[in-house]
């Protein structure tokens, strides 16, 4: 059995135990043969006493990924009549070299999450992949660039590639992250990808009331259609979350008008006083 690193360079040697012939002249060994010469071709030399050894010359490179063990027969002939001849197999073991970089499954991630998940929750995994061998193929996956921002609100697992949420995600605050990522072998080699994760809005806001102007107290005269008071309310939140209905009590000789921007109270009818009605809650 021979041990070859995949690196080896082509025309590198490599010396084969010599066949045995007690007979002498063209009844001893004369030659030799290997079969098949997909990578190897046979050198055959002599020693001062005529005795004839042989190496084995790489041709073509090996490559472990495509094919880890070569079987090889090698084979000696007399020159005798009858010709006779000897049979040795050789096992060609291609040791692995780190020759091969991880290779991520997509060059973009996508993945949505609310901005309620909940911390230590898995936004997704990412998986890369390594031809190689042994530790050359064991891949350890990171966030590249040193980003506090990130890696405050998001964690990698760096075995499994599992990336998790670490902080309070806020649709306000940012709608989106862009996560860069690295997959690492243990020969140093690299590959990189991202993922990007969108933040989709959930209804936390409440809607805020800031009265601009008010009128107090309003003249019992006062006609319909006068403006008491201006609003204007915000919610921070958007889509149908962020929409606004705005009323007051059917009972209330009010009611309340909607601008572009503000919101305004004004009264129904013409006012009366009376004991019992000259104050309002709005």
């Amino acid at each position: 059995m021979v041990f070859i690193d995949e690196s080896v360079v082509a025309g590198s040697r490599f010396s084969l135990d010599s066949a045995h012939d007690p007979d002498v002249g063209k009844n001893s060994l004369q030659r030799y043969t290997l079969s098949p010469t997909d990578h190897f071709t046979l050198n055959e030399l002599s020693n001062s006493d005529g005795t004839k050894y042989v190496q084995m010359i790489l041709q073509t490179p090996l490559d472990r990924e495509q094919q880890e063990k070569h079987t090889l027969i090698l084979t000696a002939f007399d020159e005798g009549n009858p010709q006779k001849s000897g049979t040795i197999k050789i096992t060609v073991v291609v040791i692995d070299a780190n020759d091969n970089a991880p290779v991520f499954s997509q060059p973009v991630y996508r993945v949505s999450l609310p901005e309620n998940a909940q911390m230590g929750s898995t936004a997704v995994t990412v998986s890369a992949t390594d031809k190689d061998k042994g530790p050359n193929g064991e891949v350890i996956y990171s966030f590249p660039q040193n980003n506090r921002k990130i890696m405050e609100l998001f964690t990698i697992e760096p075995s499994t590639g599992d990336i998790r949420v670490n902080g309070l995600l806020d649709y306000e605050k940012s709608k989106q992250y862009e996560l860069h990522i690295e997959a690492t072998d243990k020969g140093g080699l690299t590959d990189n990808s991202k993922v990007l994760v969108e933040i989709t809005d959930v209804n936390d806001n409440a809607p805020v009331i800031s009265v601009i102007s008010f009128s107090n107290p309003i003249p019992e005269d006062s006609a319909p259609e006068t403006v008491i008071a201006m609003l204007n309310i915000k919610d921070i939140d958007s889509g149908k979350n962020g929409q606004i209905r705005c009323s007051v009590d059917s009972d209330l000789p009010f009611r309340i008008k909607f601008s572009s921007s503000n919101f305004y109270i004004s009264p129904i009818l013409k006012l009366r006083t009376s004991a019992c009605s000259s104050c309002f809650d709005l």
